[in-house]
């Protein structure tokens, strides 16, 4: 028997795309079909929001769901809290995002206005993507591989073209690194001196503040527990990173078999001791996931814990997003509407242990395609938020990023406006095609007119 198919007749409308992502919130694609006709101009937000909450109702009595964050499809509900005039008025009533979800978002931004000031002048963010890693997890759609070390070798050689060019335009424009942040895939999963040389390279290709200092914050998201070795940890301490990600995801052994992670538990404590040996001082995160495969919520509360008594100064808790490309959504298609339930569950529970410990919500964001259309809530103690991530966010600062699959922002201040420039996503393709990659840096900046000291 061929499955119902939900027929959905939205009128007269000029742009499909949210209510496209709206439909695909309650149900997978092919069980639903818009029909629509094609609008000469905008019917405009109200409208617009009005036939979204017409078409919210029919799904939720249709699938016997109502969902957390309402008709609101963006991936940064803090930067649209912070746009509206009356926001929670407007979240309630406009876009029917529960209250628990509206209360999360007042104090998120209520958070970053007390730690985050205004970018100072000439300020941007760089990002420095490293995509190899030592397996590939399930749940993985990134552009990461296990990289040999001549491939890892012959990256970072293209790394570096790109990474000089931008240095060079930086500097002739009097814009400096506030943060630097070194993600992946692994970064740590390259050898012990290529690793010493990306870090020596990014630290004198992106200054701070004028005068030489270094870079505000520098971040490392070694990741995987099983590579960050005592003498890697040190490397990074010796190298003046400042942040460090150790991320477990989970604390129990069947649930990294079956996602994918040739790493043990008890390597996550044995990462944290090499960290907190290697470094006088330094902000570590531990990133966890809610909703992923087979696990209850007594199992994420157990990780927590663990967690937890490592006394981490960040947590981020993810919730489990199935994309296409990922070994999850091979298996199962529909594992993100199939598996609904204990991932808010476990999200509450989160909440409510991160805040009795000490930790508060700084920042948030949502993807698509996630375990009961839920979010990612990063958690710090007071003082210890992470700038870079606070921005991203806010998408009030230009965001330099570098490498395969890296996504460039360019921020107008005048316009509040974000233009965006990316990289390839493959790997062997980013590195043949490494000139026009600085190709399209050069045209970043030279086209570019809103990041200059005067005009910041």
């Amino acid at each position: 028997m061929n499955p119902r198919i939900i027929t959905i007749d939205l009128g007269r409308i000029y742009q499909i795309n949210d209510y496209d992502e709206l439909a695909r919130m309650f149900l997978p694609r092919g069980s639903y079909e818009l029909v629509y006709e094609q609008a000469d101009v905008f019917e405009g937000v109200p409208a617009k929001l009005a036939k979204a909450r017409e078409m919210y109702a029919l799904l939720s009595e249709e699938t016997g769901r109502a969902l957390p964050w309402g008709i609101l499809t963006g991936v940064k509900p803090v930067k649209k809290y912070a746009a509206l005039m009356n926001p929670e008025k407007a979240l309630r009533e406009d876009y029917l995002v529960s209250g628990e979800k509206i209360e999360l978002l007042r104090r998120v931004h209520g958070r970053q206005l007390a730690v985050l000031p205004e970018p100072p002048a000439g300020a941007v963010s760089v990002y420095i993507g490293i995509p190899f890693c030592p397996s590939r997890c399930a749940y993985c759609s990134f552009p990461a591989a296990v990289g040999t070390e001549r491939q890892m070798g012959r990256y970072l050689a293209a790394l570096y073209r790109e990474m000089g060019y931008v240095s060079r335009a930086m500097r002739e424009r009097g814009l400096w690194a506030e943060s630097v942040y070194i993600g992946g895939g692994t970064p740590t999963a390259l050898t012990g001196a290529m690793l010493e040389d990306l870090l020596a390279r990014a630290g004198m290709s992106f200054p701070g503040p004028p005068g030489g200092a270094p870079a505000c914050e520098f971040t490392v998201e070694a990741g995987r527990p099983d590579t960050i070795s005592y003498l890697k940890a040190l490397t990074l301490a010796q190298e003046g990173v400042t942040r460090v990600s150790v991320n477990p995801q989970s604390l129990h052994e069947r649930t990294l078999a079956a996602i994918g992670r040739q790493h043990y538990a008890s390597d996550y404590a044995e990462a944290m001791d090499n960290v907190r040996a290697a470094f006088q001082n330094v902000t570590v995160n531990t990133d966890v996931i809610a909703g992923l495969p087979g696990e209850s919520v007594t199992d994420f509360a157990r990780t927590l814990e663990g967690v937890m008594a490592q006394k981490p100064e960040n947590i981020t808790v993810h919730t489990l997003s199935v994309k296409r490309g990922s070994k999850v959504h091979e298996a199962d298609p529909a594992y993100s509407y199939s598996h609904a339930g204990a991932a808010g569950e476990m999200l509450r529970h989160a909440g409510a242990a991160l805040s009795e410990g000490g930790y508060a919500p700084y920042y948030l964001y949502r993807q698509k395609q996630t375990v009961d259309n839920l979010e990612n809530i990063g958690y710090a103690f007071p003082g210890t938020e992470c700038v870079y991530n606070m921005r991203m966010m806010q998408e009030r600062q230009t965001v330099v990023a570098l490498g395969a699959g890296a996504s460039s922002k360019l921020y107008f201040p005048a316009e509040d406006r974000i233009e965006r420039v990316f990289n390839v996503a493959d790997v062997e393709l980013y590195m043949a095609r490494i000139d026009d990659m600085v190709g399209r840096k050069q045209r970043m900046f030279e086209g570019e007119e809103g990041q200059g000291k005067e005009k910041a």
